[in-house]
C-alpha cells in the first residue's frame, strides 16, 4: 500500500508496509501514482504530454526513472505487499501474560477542578481516596511476579494529582529500589502531576529518581486559565509556571514533558506551543480533548480543520527554529524513520490491558488509565491477578487488523489500530475508531515524515 501526499514543497511517498520513504520529483511522483494503472508505455506518453513545457522531460529521461521504480519494486521499497495480517493474532500470544508496565493511581483526587477532565476531577466517577503503601507495595510485588525474564519495568505515578499522595510515593520508590536487587529488575518511574504541590523536595526527588516527568500546562494564561482552575474558580497559570520553570532549569538532560491539552477554545494550538517555548520549555506535547461531543469543550468538524493547518504551522516553526539553532521537540512528530518501532508494536500498540494496566487505590485492576471507573472492563486485582481472562484476550486480540476502518487505511502501522480506550468512548467498542482522532494522527504522522525530509536535505545540511 502506498500513500502518496505534497507537503511544504516536497512529494512523498510512503511504502506503507516496508516503512520506505521516497522524496521524489513531481514526474516520477506523477508516475508512481499511475504505475499499477497503466503500462509503462502508456504512462511514460502522458507525462510527456503533461510536462511538454520542461526540455528534460524526454523519452530517454523517463525510460530512466521506469527504471528506477522498477528497482525500487524489486528492492522490496515500493508496492510492498503486506506480510503482516496473517501474524498480526498471534504476535500477543508470544508474550503470555508478562506485564511490563503498570500506572498506579495513587491519588483519586485532585486539588484542581478542570472542567474537561476525563477522570471525572480525580474521582473517576466514584469516591476519592488514596493509595496506602500497603496496597502500592503488593503492586509492585505483582509486577515483579508477573513480569517473567523482562528486566526493565515501567511504573506512572498516577491520579488525580500524585503529589496528594507523596509521601506513599517515595515509600514505593524507596521499596522498588530494594526489590531491583533482589529480582535482578531495573525500575524505571514517571511522575505526572498539575504542579500546584511542586517544592524543592518534589524536584529533587523527582530529578534524581524519575525517568521521566510529564507537567500539565495548556499554554497561554488565558487558554490555560479556562479550564485549569482550583475549586474557587481560580486559574493555576501564575502558581504553577514558576515551579515548572525551576523543575525543568534543575532537571537537567533528564526527560520531561510539558503536557498540553486544546479544546474548542483554542484549535489554534500552536499558539500555545510558541508561549511555552517563550517560557523555557522546549519537551512539549499538546493532546486534542477527549470528551462526548456535545460537551462545550468538544473539537467541531471545523476546529479539526483548523487544527489540522495548525500541525503544519507547527512542523514548519520546528524547521525554522532548527536552522536558526533553537530546536525543539514535539512528541508527536517523533518519529524514527531508520529503526523505529519493531513489528510486534506497528502491530499490536501500546499493549493496555495485557501488558500494561491501571491500578486503582484499593488494587482493581483496569486495561489502562482511561477505562478506571469503567466496571464492565475490570480485569481482576493485584492479590487474585487478572480473573477477567476473557476481557484480556478481548484486547490481546485488538491490533491494528482487527479493526475494519484500519484495514485500507495506509497509518494502520504508525498508529497500530489507534487508542483502544478513545475508540470505545466514542463507538461503545475497543475495536471500533474514534474518526477525528484518527484524521488528527494522519495529519501528524504526514507532518513528521516532511520535517525529517527537510532536516535531512543536503541543502540545508550545507
Amino acid at each position: 500500500m502506498l500513500h502518496q501526499y505534497k507537503l511544504n514543497g516536497y512529494n512523498i511517498v510512503l511504502d506503507t508496509c516496508s516503512g520506505a520513504i521516497h522524496i521524489v520529483d513531481e514526474v516520477i511522483y506523477d508516475m508512481i501514482a499511475l504505475w499499477q494503472e497503466k503500462d509503462e508505455e502508456t504512462i511514460m506518453n502522458e507525462m510527456l504530454e503533461k510536462y511538454s513545457h520542461r526540455d528534460d522531460v524526454t523519452k530517454e529521461e523517463l525510460i530512466l526513472c521506469c527504471e528506477d521504480i522498477n528497482g525500487l519494486i524489486k528492492a522490496g521499497k515500493l508496492f510492498t505487499p503486506d506480510t503482516f495480517e496473517d501474524k498480526a493474532g498471534t504476535f500477543k500470544e508470544r508474550s503470555g501474560n508478562v506485564i511490563k508496565a503498570l500506572c498506579l493511581h495513587v491519588a483519586h483526587t485532585c486539588n484542581l477542578n478542570c472542567s474537561y477532565c476525563f477522570a471525572s476531577q480525580g474521582k473517576y466517577h466514584g469516591e476519592r481516596a488514596v493509595m496506602s503503601f500497603e496496597v502500592g507495595k503488593r503492586a509492585l510485588d505483582f509486577l515483579i511476579e508477573n513480569s517473567g525474564t523482562r528486566r526493565n519495568l515501567e511504573v506512572d505515578f498516577f491520579g488525580g494529582e500524585p503529589l496528594m499522595n507523596w509521601d506513599v510515593v517515595k515509600d514505593l520508590v524507596k521499596y522498588a529500589r530494594e526489590q531491583e536487587k533482589i529480582h535482578n529488575k531495573n525500575f524505571r518511574f514517571t511522575l505526572t502531576t498539575n504542579g500546584m504541590l511542586i517544592d524543592d523536595e518534589v524536584i529533587e526527588f523527582s530529578n534524581k529518581e524519575m525517568s521521566n516527568v510529564v507537567l500539565s500546562l495548556d499554554g497561554r494564561k488565558e487558554i490555560h486559565d479556562l479550564k485549569r482552575v482550583d475549586y474557587a474558580g481560580n486559574g493555576s497559570y501564575e502558581r504553577i509556571v514558576p515551579k515548572f520553570q525551576k523543575f525543568v532549569k534543575e532537571r537537567g538532560d533528564k526527560s520531561y514533558y510539558m503536557r498540553g491539552t486544546f479544546t474548542h477554545a483554542n484549535p489554534d494550538f500552536t499558539k500555545d506551543i510558541l508561549h511555552m517555548l517563550d517560557l523555557g520549555f522546549t519537551e512539549l506535547s499538546m493532546e486534542p480533548v477527549v470528551c462526548a461531543p456535545d460537551d462545550e469543550a468538544a473539537l467541531t468538524p471545523e476546529d479539526i480543520e483548523i487544527v489540522k493547518n495548525e500541525y503544519e504551522i507547527l512542523a514548519n516553526e520546528m524547521i525554522r527554529r532548527y536552522d536558526e539553532g533553537r530546536p525543539f521537540t514535539f512528541y508527536h512528530y517523533m518519529l524514527d524513520l531508520t529503526s523505529g518501532p519493531c513489528v510486534y508494536k506497528r502491530i499490536s500498540g501500546c499493549g493496555s490491558g495485557t501488558e500494561y494496566m491501571a491500578v486503582t487505590p484499593w488494587g482493581d485492576l483496569y486495561p489502562c488509565h482511561q477505562f478506571v471507573g469503567e466496571e464492565e472492563y475490570k480485569l481482576g486485582d493485584i492479590y487474585s491477578g487478572v480473573t477477567n481472562d476473557a476481557l484480556r484476550e478481548d484486547f490481546r486480540s485488538c491490533n491494528a487488523y482487527s479493526r475494519e476502518e484500519c484495514k485500507d487505511c495506509w497509518a494502520k502501522l504508525y498508529c497500530s489500530g489507534g487508542c483502544a480506550a478513545n475508540a470505545y468512548h466514542a463507538s461503545g467498542s475497543i475495536r471500533g475508531i474514534y474518526e477525528p482522532g484518527c484524521e488528527l494522527f494522519k495529519k501528524r504522522i504526514e507532518c513528521a515524515i516532511m520535517i525529517k525530509a527537510a532536516l535531512d536535505d543536503d541543502k540545508r545540511k550545507k
